[in-house]
């Protein structure tokens, strides 16, 4: 039998390292961290490897890691304990969040982040599950809590790798019932295939409406 999402754990039991798990976190986030924008309890959904949740938690915030790859979160819990980081990872599904609440990944219904970060999962789904994606978001997320999105952009060329975002998409995927402060031009910095190693991205600032 097939292990639920093996396609995304087989990415982290590769002796290649996935394009996107370059051992650190990107620098778009480390900027983030150093201007103290991770503080109070964040979520960092599809945490992979960890890096940005350690981050996270170094910066002094009380920090989660979520992502559906068992093995993705093997290795983050094993990579914080041997940085001495305290931290916390869950192997779940924002998507689940939709229907189930917050209490699919955490256990306590009434928990909420001041914080969600989001370094390439928008970019990996389409038009119905994006929707999921946001309300799933919502769900996490406390009213006034901010998210950072850094994502694929249709700036990149050729076609290796993720679905491509325009500025246009992102602001549709969040016209109702957030406030995007902003969306700039960015990139991810990547492990070197197909002969380049960084890809353009967008990192947006959205914050949930209270309401």
């Amino acid at each position: 039998m097939t292990e639920p999402h093996s396609e995304w754990n087989d990415s982290y039991l590769s002796a290649e390292p996935a394009p996107w798990d370059i051992g650190r976190p990107q620098q778009a986030f480390v900027r983030l961290a150093d201007e103290g924008k991770f503080a109070g309890r964040v979520l960092d959904a599809g945490c992979g490897s960890g890096e940005h949740t350690i981050l996270a938690a170094a910066s002094g915030a009380e920090a989660t890691g979520m992502d559906i790859s068992a093995e993705a979160i093997r290795k983050a819990r094993a990579k914080a304990q041997a940085r001495g980081v305290l931290a916390r990872f869950v192997v779940a599904d924002l998507l689940s969040l939709a229907s189930n609440g917050v209490a699919a990944s955490t256990a306590d219904p009434g928990e909420r982040y001041d914080v969600v970060i989001d370094s390439g999962l928008f970019h990996v789904f389409g038009d119905e599950d994006r929707a999921r994606y946001v309300t799933g978001l919502a769900a996490a997320l406390r009213p006034g809590g901010r998210c950072y999105v850094m994502c694929f952009s249709d700036r990149q060329p050729g076609d290796f790798g993720p679905r491509r975002v325009s500025e246009g998409e992102l602001r549709a995927a969040f016209a109702s019932g957030w406030s995007i402060s902003g969306i700039e031009a960015a990139a991810f910095e990547i492990n070197p295939v197909h002969g380049f190693a960084e890809a353009m991205a967008w990192l947006a600032e959205i914050s949930r409406l209270p309401g």
